[in-house]
């Protein structure tokens, strides 16, 4: 039962981030080139250093299959989920959100470069087609 609840609860906060992202996905785009070395997101997307992040807003932290998380992520991460706040802070410096996870790259200072680059994660849906 408290799966099932787990369950709803994601995906409705998978199908309400859509429309509360407020950056620009087109921008974010452009942005995320940077996090493309390590992340992939679109139908042929898969894991390279990073998780690829198809569905990633509103989805359960550590979820992915065939990924090999840290430690720290799975145990900081159990019953949360990605929703915009979260990415938002765990973008602006990932080091303060989990301190010894994998991510080595320092975050992004300028918040519309984060709200842009959630919002073009926000169209994907879990398989890599768009919203």
């Amino acid at each position: 039962m408290q799966r099932m609840l787990m369950i709803a609860g994601t995906a409705l906060l998978a199908l309400t981030a859509q429309a509360s992202a407020e950056g620009d996905a087109a921008k974010g785009e452009k942005v995320f080139r940077k996090c493309a070395a390590c992340h992939a997101v679109g139908p042929e997307a898969k894991n390279k250093v990073g998780p690829e992040l198809n569905g990633i807003v509103g989805r359960p932290w550590g979820s992915i299959e065939d990924y090999k998380y840290s430690k720290n992520l799975l145990e900081l991460g159990e019953g949360k989920v990605w929703d915009e706040a979260t990415l938002d802070e765990y973008l602006t410096k990932p080091k303060a959100v989990i301190p010894k996870g994998k991510m080595a790259f320092a975050g992004l200072r300028k918040e519309d470069d984060r709200e842009n680059v959630i919002a073009y994660l926000a169209q994907f849906n879990a398989d890599g087609s768009t919203k």
